[in-house]
């Protein structure tokens, strides 16, 4: 039987693992300097997590949970997105306390997992870096979000953005505009996809975000939520307008721009680029926004939050199509050629040694003959060559050669083995 990975999954292999620890590393220091620090929760959840925080007509829920009863019968779910299982451990761990600093700084990093049709940067295993910021109604947090989001997209080589912003208003907003679009789609009512009759009485802000074209025509001419914003939300949102512009962030609205899960409200946003890898179209390759009532449907008290997610495999793929050489350092420091069998105990002292001083070190495995040896070293890229035959061994010396100049010199082992740094000064 040939075994295969299962469709809609990849395998990583170790030349393309290098890429994300790259944009993975990127984003640890980026997120250090915003003062954001790392939270790791389970990869299932009771289904509850995210039936309740995403919305019962969100696609995520009706077609692309992977959700099952295990042997206990608890109906568990394969996490479809990071910050409802967030949310649940900043709720289980009390950490809204008044001991924790305000606002409190996460980010997340890890797969997630939607039964969808698999297709080029969207697979039904795919992984996430996200960040959520719990505590503050501030919408000076909204904009430090949206910059950092930026600089983590510009610090991986991705410079053509456009950032697209809209609000979602407060309840209050959020209420009256929904009637509204509902006396306004009624009318269309037939003519809709079979999706967006199912939401345009249970959640119409959804039928906005369908990708049908008879649906999108309809929408076209809708009232626009920026038409119903209460004066707390428009301070808010012009707040945010504001703040962008003084940091020099070009932005554009789009007032028939939703979130694809229902628990967003006030500032949403979408970073798109023009990659080739989506033919030059704008593509959302991070999106995110402000969600004050998610904690409080966990059971926690209300607690404002903001954040973003951003799919790796779609960020390597704007990479890969526009060429960018990242610096992935896999260079080697030192190979180590031994010459005969009885140098295969000290070349293994040797490499550990030079392992323990913190360079990166290899030899040779298969009994190769030194010009074999020196040739594998050459198509690592070894900075340095480190020659050892029985006659060294005898003389406790070996030859080390610089492999870009080509100078050679006899050096004391015990040197080697001690610091290697000095010997090469």
């Amino acid at each position: 039987m040939k075994y295969q990975k299962p469709k809609g999954t990849a395998d990583i292999l170790a030349d393309e693992s290098a890429k994300w620890q790259y944009v993975e590393a990127k984003a640890r220091d980026l997120f250090k300097k915003y003062r954001y620090h790392e939270m790791r929760t389970p990869i299932f959840e009771n289904f509850e997590v995210f039936s309740r925080t995403s919305g019962e007509t969100s696609d995520i829920v009706t077609k692309e949970m992977y959700d099952f009863h295990d042997k206990g019968d608890r109906h568990i779910t394969l996490r479809p997105e990071g910050t409802a299982g967030i949310v649940r451990s900043f709720v289980e761990n009390k950490l809204y306390g008044p001991e924790y600093q305000k606002p409190y700084k996460v980010y997340y990093m890890g797969p997630m997992f939607r039964y969808e049709r698999p297709q080029s940067g969207r697979l039904r295993e795919f992984h996430q870096i996200g960040v959520e910021a719990f505590g503050v109604d501030n919408p000076t947090l909204d904009v430090e979000v949206i910059a950092m989001a930026i600089d983590l997209l510009k610090s991986v080589g991705i410079n053509s953005l456009k950032l697209v912003i809209n609000t979602l208003g407060d309840l209050e907003t959020r209420k009256n505009y929904r009637q509204a679009l509902i006396d306004y789609l009624e009318p269309f009512e037939n003519q809709l996809s079979e999706d967006s009759k199912e939401r345009l009485h249970k959640n119409p802000l959804r039928v906005l975000d369908s990708k049908d074209e008879q649906d999108q025509k309809i929408v076209e001419n809708a009232p626009s939520i920026l038409d119903f914003l209460t004066p707390e939300s428009q301070e808010h949102f012009d707040t945010v307008k504001c703040l962008l512009n003084d940091l020099g962030i070009e932005f554009e609205i789009d007032a028939n721009m939703v979130r694809g899960l229902d628990y967003y409200n006030h500032t949403i946003f979408e970073i798109m680029s023009d990659s080739k890898a989506f033919d030059g179209k704008w593509t959302t390759v991070c999106a995110g926004g402000r969600y004050n009532g998610l904690v409080e449907q966990l059971g926690g008290p209300a607690t404002p939050g903001v954040g973003f997610g951003l799919g790796v495999e779609r960020l390597l793929l704007v990479l890969s199509s526009e060429e960018n050489q990242l610096p992935l350092n896999d260079d080697l420091d030192v190979y180590v050629v031994g010459i005969g069998e009885e140098t295969n105990a000290k070349t293994l002292e040797i490499v550990q040694a030079l392992r323990h001083q913190g360079l990166t070190a290899d030899r040779d495995y298969l009994s190769r003959k030194p010009k074999g040896q020196f040739k594998t070293a050459s198509r690592l890229n070894a900075r340095y060559t480190i020659t050892i035959g029985e006659r060294e061994i005898a003389e406790n010396k070996a030859n080390v050669k610089n492999m870009q100049t080509g100078e050679e010199v006899s050096v004391d082992l015990n040197k080697i083995e001690d610091n290697f740094d000095q010997v090469i000064e």
